[in-house]
């Protein structure tokens, strides 16, 4: 008999308050999600909705203030910061709307630095930066800087950056935000192809367009999920409540 596999993320009755101005904001209100291995999620909303607090529990840069949150087998909720450093390191590679290259650095370099912080030997670095830039074609642009390449192309450089290592999640706050049209499309498109391949993304976006793109769609509004929509393996199996 097959064994269910857990979700990659389990988030159950999670909150998330802040005090601003001697008033308590309600960010996030009794969220319960889940995320499978290999999914294609995006989450949307618009400004205020609570979709970039979120994102930051999710990529453990913030913590609940109540409720649970599973990353990958470890209950990740109540961590020291220390821990979460470095599971935001090996587990979580992010991608940025305004893609945080550094300008000195050449594109291999720039893939090669979350490498450096996890203590890969430097021979072994390479290999993976190279290969991280090869699944998003560009291993012929490895020795040029952000300022010689197109937006696409940086782009796709901050998304090998990501990949680098293979962390499980793919956690990508409006990847096209930055890019015209026409990029957007061809960034997307590589989305898709890295999650047929097994990457597990996470997309974070107000663009209903780019949502629909994704597997699943989650809507949040006021800091609570108001709707899902998605592939039928979702339909199957619900892995996603409101949780009032």
């Amino acid at each position: 008999m097959e064994t269910k596999r857990e979700p990659l993320i389990r988030i159950d009755a999670l909150s998330k308050q802040y005090k601003m101005g001697g008033e308590t904001v309600h960010a996030l209100s009794d969220i319960t999600l889940r995320i499978d291995h290999g999914d294609f999620i995006a989450i949307i909303g618009p400004s205020g909705s609570g979709k970039s607090t979120l994102m930051n529990v999710i990529g453990c840069l913030d913590a609940p203030t109540s409720g649970t949150y599973w990353l990958d087998g470890e209950e990740v909720s109540r961590l020291r910061e220390s821990r979460l450093a470095e599971i935001r390191n090996q587990k979580i590679g992010f991608i940025f709307q305004g893609f945080n290259l550094l300008n000195k650095l050449s594109a291999l370099e720039n893939v090669e630095l979350p490498l450096i912080y996890r203590g890969v030997p430097g021979k072994l670095r390479k290999e993976q930066a190279v290969d991280a830039l090869r699944k998003v074609g560009l291993e012929d642009r490895i020795g040029h800087r952000p300022s010689e390449l197109s937006g696409g192309q940086q782009q796709r450089v901050a998304i090998a950056r990501a990949l680098a290592g293979n962390p499980p999640i793919l956690l990508a706050d409006e990847p096209t935000g930055a890019l015209d049209t026409r990029t957007g499309v061809e960034v997307m498109a590589l989305m898709k192809k890295l999650n047929q391949e097994g990457h597990t993304i996470v997309l974070i976006t107000h663009d209903l367009q780019i949502s629909e793109q994704a597997r699943r769609v989650v809507r949040i509004q006021d800091g609570q999920i108001s709707e899902e929509g998605g592939d039928s393996r979702s339909e199957r199996q619900p892995s996603l409540q409101n949780g009032r």
